[in-house]
């Protein structure tokens, strides 16, 4: 069968930040919360390898984007980091930066490579956690006027951005699961985290509307179905939870410009509620966006607890269902992630047929892989697993188009192998394959592969 996509699909792939610029050290970037945990603890990051270890983009942007080219990308999405820019978070503008970003969103688009840019992607500047971090209403103020800068020094030309990336992860890491800094497990703190998160949004959308830049500002959201045991009704009831706290408190208000109603009521019975100003749901509802980014890695399967809740613990997620571990399911054992394809499929039809169809595309899909250097072949990496998880999530996402839904492109996590979080190397995810020691790149089959893919703008498969 032939897979053929619409005319102008986005075709392409995400990387941040963080996780690539490196030079962290050498530059005036200030410091950002992953290097102050590092430096204070290294033994929580895999092989005690930090930030600093990166694909070093900040140097090899040049040849970077040719090979961004050589694999038929078509649009490229990556982040500003805040630290890099302003430094301390407020104050002055590192010109050595605007710099940079200016040569980085030049050559993409001389390549015939649309930028996509994400403002915020996990990395907080550690100035602005010292005064609280996203629970401070003053940080959601400076990060405003962070991005209120980026669209005055770039928005003549990047015509695609996204306020935050997966906005839900540091809220679970950093406030309720202990797997970024603060290292804070507390479900009120991670409310207001997630609140203010949504705020500090909504006033970026303002600021892009107020300044009628060009193009248009969305949000990067990570989506996991939420899928029930059963049809038991108390199992459909644990997954309805899972779906108000994981996808709705920020798929809701970025497309309807509200939260749903049964969210409120489920937090305030439980007396979690964040505390909320008068002029907070004008401000939330001036927050719609233009376009939704999906990030799809895994599903969300639940049950109802078969268990009654120690009250004397903290109150979390959990004291509302259980994970469930279908028999059966397709897991990539690396990651410890089911890979379920048709949860592409069902993501989007839920945005089709509860949220008026937005335009959106997939900012992120992909496979991490240990230790991959065991499937070299002829100096390169035989990746035909990647290539079959690429292809099966594509033709779910060919479905959904053909059935009406408003998915305008798709980006793999990510071009090259890159540091992921405490993670750093442990899982590859890249179409290229990084030597770390040496910086050498070398495509992988599935980078030909989509190269191919991207170039015939869609795949033949029997």
């Amino acid at each position: 069968m032939k897979y053929v996509f619409p005319e102008n699909f986005w075709w392409g792939s995400a990387s941040s930040a963080l996780q690539s610029e490196g030079e962290g050290y050498y530059t005036s970037r200030g410091e950002t919360t992953w290097d102050h945990w590092f430096a204070s603890q290294p033994n929580r990051f895999h092989q005690e390898t930090g930030p600093q270890d990166t694909s070093q983009f900040y140097r090899h942007w040049q040849d970077d984007i040719q090979l961004l080219k050589q694999l038929n990308h078509n649009s490229f999405r990556t982040s500003l980091s805040w630290a890099r820019l302003i430094p301390n978070g407020i104050g002055e503008v590192n010109p050595e930066a605007v710099a940079f970003y200016n040569q980085v969103i030049n050559e993409l688009i001389e390549q015939g490579i649309t930028p996509f840019i994400t403002l915020f992607h996990f990395d907080m500047p550690m100035a602005m956690q010292e005064m609280g971090g996203w629970e401070n209403r003053e940080v959601v103020d400076a990060y405003a006027r962070y991005a209120k800068i980026c669209f005055e020094l770039f928005g003549d030309r990047v015509l695609h951005w996204f306020t935050f990336n997966e906005p839900i992860v540091p809220v679970e890491g950093g406030y309720l699961y202990d797997f970024h800094y603060p290292n804070v497990v507390d479900f009120r703190r991670a409310a207001t985290v997630a609140y203010n998160t949504v705020l500090a949004h909504a006033k970026a959308v303002q600021a892009f509307r107020a300044g009628h830049y060009a193009g248009e500002i969305g949000i990067v959201l990570n989506l996991t179905p939420s899928y029930p045991r059963s049809q038991n009704p108390e199992d459909r009831k644990a997954a309805h939870h899972a779906d108000l706290l994981f996808n709705r408190s920020f798929l809701d208000p970025v497309l309807r410009g509200k939260y749903p109603a049964d969210l409120v009521t489920l937090l305030k019975d439980y007396d979690q509620l964040p505390k909320c100003q008068a002029e907070d749901s004008s401000t939330i509802a001036e927050g719609t966006i233009d376009l939704l980014g999906i990030n799809y890695y895994q599903p969300r399967r639940v049950k109802c607890r078969d268990s009654i809740v120690n009250p004397l613990t903290p109150f979390m997620p959990e004291w509302l269902f259980d994970n469930y571990e279908m028999p059966g399911r397709k897991m990539n054992p690396y990651r410890g992630w089911e890979i379920y394809e048709p949860g592409i499929y069902d993501i989007l039809v839920n945005l089709r047929d509860n949220y008026g169809n937005p335009r959106c595309f997939i900012s992120e899909n992909g496979m991490g892989v240990e230790n991959e250097q065991r499937f070299i072949e002829n100096g390169k990496i035989n990746d035909q697993y990647r290539i079959d998880f690429i292809s099966g999530h594509l033709k779910w996402l060919h479905k959904g188009i053909s059935e009406g839904c408003n998915c305008l492109g798709y980006h793999m996590w990510t071009f090259i192998d890159n540091w992921s979080w405490c993670n750093a190397y442990k899982n590859r995810y890249g179409f290229i394959q990084l030597d770390l020691a040496t910086q050498k790149r070398t495509i992988k089959k599935s980078g030909e592969w989509f190269a191919i893919t991207a170039i015939n703008n869609g795949f033949d498969e029997e």
